[in-house]
This record gives structure tokens, sequence and C-alpha cells, in this order.
């Protein structure tokens, strides 16, 4: 009987309903199953609505997100790529390679990677085909990068993470920091390969006068400014992450007014996005919720970690599984829901297993990471090719040939966990 909600709730999204409503649906089915109580299902209903919407913790989301919009509207990032343009373009491939340092610098006053994609998209692509990129390499590049914004801080993932599974969220984002720059690192490399391979996919490198690359930075002080403001922030402890968020949206906005590239509409359109996208974010929360209520009254996670633990496995193929179920999973499944309905399996499994909460937040962004650009799904891959106006296919290999750069990420993240736990071991 148990099977009959995820059966529902995979039929749901099959016939196209909203995430939400599928989840929340299958939820209150298997709590009726469970219980034959129908005021059991209102009660958990209203109090689900209550307990997401008046969480203090949550208020963090619709701040990053805020953050996110002032700064694609107030031009910061076409500031960033044309930096990093100048810095890079004396290499074969170094539009590329600066597109990868602008993703990463944008990412950390965002955290949202459908808006990075969709800004880096609007700006890279068309500089990159005119310079005859080829647009596999474009598309993968723009959409592996965006993905960036899940690691480093700000990031809005792993703040839903610590929500769920209560995790110091303070924690959880300065531990994506290393893991993020290691993933630059690797993604630079591929593209390096790449255009050596094949150096038709890259036009030959120009030279930049060196005072047009000094002269570039004058125009990004701010954003660098406003990254490392609100990294200390977090990594000394001043303030709470609803507070730097709110501070970090502030200083978004105060700075492109300044600049002169924020107007009134710019302002009011960055609140209607981040209304509608925390609107989303709320529902999926309320649609999880019950079915995790579900869930809990089932008991199937206190029976899968028995049966894990009587089974006696190593703790680390135990792991190499899970992450290979998210793997399979992430083709079909937004990154959200994802996060949302396998953590009440994996979660009380990987703290029985001894592994930490933390290290395991910064495992599962880099799963969904991979989600969002491998097919058939992957939503990041096709912003990147309806903004890019590129073949959906060719960004799909694109991304596909650069993920590489994330699948040897987990690697190390695997091989040396002290890469994520490092950093929030020396917060106060």
């Amino acid at each position: 009987m148990l099977v009959i909600p995820f059966l529902c709730m995979i039929v749901l999204m099959i016939l196209g309903l909203p995430i939400a409503f599928s989840i929340g649906t299958a939820g209150m089915i298997g709590i009726l199953i469970i219980t034959g109580d129908l005021n059991m299902i209102i009660g958990i209903v209203g109090m689900a609505s209550y307990t997401c919407v008046a969480s203090y913790i949550f208020s963090t989301v619709p701040m990053f997100i805020l953050m996110a919009f002032f700064a694609s509207s107030g031009g910061l990032a076409k500031d960033l790529f044309d930096a990093a343009d100048k810095w890079f373009s004396h290499l074969r491939g170094g539009l590329a390679i600066g597109t990868v340092f602008a993703c990463g610098i944008f990412g950390a006053m965002s955290g949202v990677s459908s808006a990075a994609a969709s800004v880096m998209s609007e700006i890279a692509i068309p500089n990159m085909r005119r310079l005859g990129y080829s647009e596999t390499l474009s598309a993968g590049t723009v959409g592996v990068g965006a993905t960036m914004d899940i690691l480093i801080p700000p990031s809005v993932g792993l703040v839903i993470y610590g929500f769920i599974t209560g995790a110091p969220i303070g924690k959880l984002l300065i531990a994506g920091i290393v893991p993020g720059i290691i993933l630059g690192i690797f993604l630079i490399m591929c593209i390096v390969l790449w255009v050596i391979i094949r150096p038709q996919d890259a036009p030959k490198a120009k030279q930049t006068p060196w005072a047009e690359r000094w002269q570039s930075l004058w125009h990004i002080w701010s954003s660098l400014l406003l990254i490392t403001l609100v990294t200390l922030l977090l990594y000394t402890g001043v303030c709470t992450p609803n507070e730097v968020g709110a501070i970090g949206a502030f200083l978004a906005g105060v700075i492109g007014i300044s600049l002169g590239n924020l107007d009134f509409k710019g302002i009011l359109n960055s609140f209607k996005k981040t209304l509608r996208i925390t609107a989303m974010i709320l529902m999926i929360l309320l649609g999880t919720f019950i079915f995790s209520t579900f869930i809990a009254l089932s008991g199937l996670p206190e029976k899968l970690v028995t049966a894990v633990v009587a089974m006696n496995i190593n703790r680390w193929f135990v792991i190499i599984g899970i992450i290979t179920t998210y793997f399979v999973l992430s083709m079909f499944m937004d990154e959200l829901p994802l996060l949302l309905l396998t953590l009440p399996f994996a979660f009380p499994l990987i703290i029985k297993l001894g592994f930490d909460p933390i290290w395991y937040g910064i495992v599962s962004m880099i799963m969904v990471m991979m989600g969002l650009v491998f097919p058939p799904v992957g939503m990041i891959a096709f912003i990147v090719s309806a903004t890019g106006k590129i073949d959906l296919v060719k960004t799909y290999k694109g991304t596909s040939i650069l993920m590489i750069a994330i699948v040897l990420t987990l690697i190390i993240l695997m091989l040396f966990p002290e890469t994520a736990l490092w950093l929030p071991s020396r917060m106060k």
C-alpha cells in the first residue's frame, strides 16, 4: 500500500502538474492510507503552511535571491565579463576561461544558478559566437560555470539543505568555498584541454594592452568588495546568515543605483522576480513537508537505516550507492524536489554511518549540479539553450563534456573530506 503514494507522485509529474502539487497530493494520500484520518491531513497541511512561511531561517533565501537580481539588473555581470575577457584574451580559449571566472564571481553575489545561467548566456554567448567560438564550447562553459553558484556562498541550495536537516547554515555556506574554487580550476583545465584537442572550437588569442586590463578592474571593485564583505561576515560570525543576506541585498542595490545601472524599473522587476521564485520554493517546501510527514509516519527511513546497518557494508560503498542513485534521479527531476525528497531517506543513514552532515551537504550539492546540466532534464541546459539560442543537443554535448570537472571535484571531495571541512572548522 505504501507504494501507492510514490506511484501517484510519479503519475502526477508525468501529467505535467506542478511539482509542489504532485508531492503534496502524494503525501496526503500516504497519510490517509496510514492513518485513515482526514482531520489529521487537514491539521498537517495547516501546520506545514505556517511552519514553512514563519521560519526565520528561511528568510535567508529571499534575501539571497534579491541580491542576485539586484546584481544582474545593476549591470555587475557585464562588468565582470568584460574584465575577465580582457585579462584572459591572450590565451586560446581565453574568453571561455574568463567566462568561468565571471560565473564564479557573479555566483558569489547571487547563489541562484538559474539567474546566473540566464544573465551569463545573454552576455557571454553572443560575444563568443561573434569571435568564432563553437556553440558547443560556449554553451558548455556557461552551463557548467553557472552551477558554481550552488557551492560558492551565498548558496540558496545550501540554505535549504540546512533548513531541512538542521545543519548550521553559516558553516555550510563557508564549506562550499574551497570545493567551488577546485571546481573552477578543473573547469579551466578541461577548457584548455578541449581547445588543445580541437583548436577549431576557439579562435586565436588576441592581445589586450595592460592599461586596459587594469582599467577593467576599476569597474568591478564594488563587486569584489561585496563578495569579500559577505564572506567575512559569514566566516567571522559577526552576522547571522539572515543578516548577511539582508546586508548583501541592500549593498547590491546601493551599488547598482550608485553606478547608474539600477533604476526604479529594475528594482521593481527584481522584487517581482524574487517574490515569484520565493513563492515557488515555499510551495515546494510545503508539498515536501506533507510528503515528509507521510515518510516519517511510514517508518521507512528507520527501516532503511536498520537494513543497511544489518548488512554490515563498508560505509563508502553505501555513499557511492547514494551518489549513483542521486545521479540517476537527477536525470529526471529538478534539483529542489530531488534534494527535498531524498534527504528524509539519505540523511538519517548518513548520520548513522558517521559521515559529517556539512560534508554531505556539499556532496549533495555537487550531485544536484550534475542534474542541472545533464540530459534529459537539465534545467540549466534548457535556460542556456533558450537564452543563448543554441540547439539543445549542442548544449547537452557541451555541458556533458565539461561535467568531467564536476565529477573530478566530487572525487577530490570523497578522497579528501577536509577540502570542505577545513574552513568551517576554523570559524568562530
